[in-house]
């Protein structure tokens, strides 16, 4: 498992925060945010608060969309989207 990696899922916003904050801390220079579904906009609201008021020198690196398909429980395909956000230390 990348130790730059951060999985946002349904935790309180601070939670993610502080794992953001503890891995650049611990001198990763990278941190990937990863969520899907209904976690994307938890991802959107850690990558905002680090960079405009825990950490403001950290950067905005790259952010990538996707959409995977799916099986749900009753057999069928369905289609869940996904974001992956790449904040760096300059």
């Amino acid at each position: 498992m990348d130790d730059g990696v951060i999985f946002v899922g349904n935790k309180p916003l601070m939670n993610y925060v502080m794992a953001t904050m503890a891995k650049f801390s611990n001198g990763i220079g990278e941190v990937t945010l990863k969520a899907r579904g209904r976690a994307i906009s938890r991802a959107v609201d850690v990558a905002e608060l680090i960079r405009r008021r825990v950490l403001p020198e950290i950067q905005l690196k790259k952010i990538d969309i996707t959409t995977e398909e799916l099986t749900d429980e009753n057999g069928r395909d369905i289609n869940v989207s996904g974001i992956e956000i790449v904040l760096a230390k300059p």
